[in-house]
């Protein structure tokens, strides 16, 4: 099984997205486990401060290093963690570009622990000494890293054996590995509004349909 912890100041975020369909599902038959923790149950003072103006002055404040680490600390010493089987993530505009080659390596870990930054960022120290890697989805900024911890605990619990159940699904789609992204998919009826499934789709010719698939799917652009 694999165990997701998720750091975060907004841990209700993720009641709802976490409880549906596939990923309900994956953890109700525990593929996965998914644990969200309160950064702010890491503090010392009464307001529950995670956040401070920066050192050299600038526009908002950024996360503080110290209940990051608390917390880290508290996840690790509760899961018992093998340091070589986690893989601590945060998440941030910085980051590198996620991918689907990011989602394969990181499913073969046990423990993902992810960190989700808010603000302006996060205390450079906590990259530097706390954390194996920096995320980004993509090439903007967002409010906080809820959102790209959502993305990257679907991306990966897809992919765990079983938990789709046809195999199948994941080999042939977007982004695997021969470069190319998924063909056009069409369902019943036939004909809707004058838009008609294409002929050799309804032929029951297997070489043909294959073909097809072939000629329609597109080249990823790098």
């Amino acid at each position: 099984m694999l165990k997701f912890d998720i750091i975060t100041i907004f841990p209700e975020i993720f009641d709802s997205y976490f409880s549906e369909s596939i990923l309900g599902r994956a953890q109700a038959e525990e593929y996965i486990s998914i644990e969200i923790e309160n950064l702010r149950d890491y503090t010392d003072d009464a307001r529950k401060t995670v956040d401070d103006t920066p050192y050299g002055g600038g526009a908002g404040m950024v996360m503080k290093v110290e209940p990051i680490f608390k917390a880290l600390e508290d996840v690790k010493s509760k899961n018992g963690i093998d340091k070589e089987k986690t893989r601590v993530i945060l998440f941030s505009a910085k980051g590198k570009r996620y991918t689907q080659r990011d989602a394969e390596r990181l499913s073969q870990y046990e423990n993902l622990i992810l960190l989700c930054g808010r603000y302006e960022g996060v205390d450079e120290r906590v990259v530097e000494n706390l954390c194996d890697e920096e995320i980004s989805i993509g090439d903007m900024v967002l409010t906080g890293g809820e959102i790209p911890a959502m993305a990257v605990v679907d991306s990966i619990t897809r992919l765990l054996p079983g938990v789709l159940g046809n195999a199948e699904s994941i080999e042939i789609e977007s982004h695997s590995e021969d470069g190319y992204l998924e063909f056009p998919q069409y369902t019943k009826p036939e004909e809707f509004n004058g838009w008609k499934v294409p002929e050799v789709l309804l032929s029951g010719d297997h070489k043909k349909i294959k073909q097809w698939r072939e000629d329609h799917s597109q080249r990823k652009i790098s």
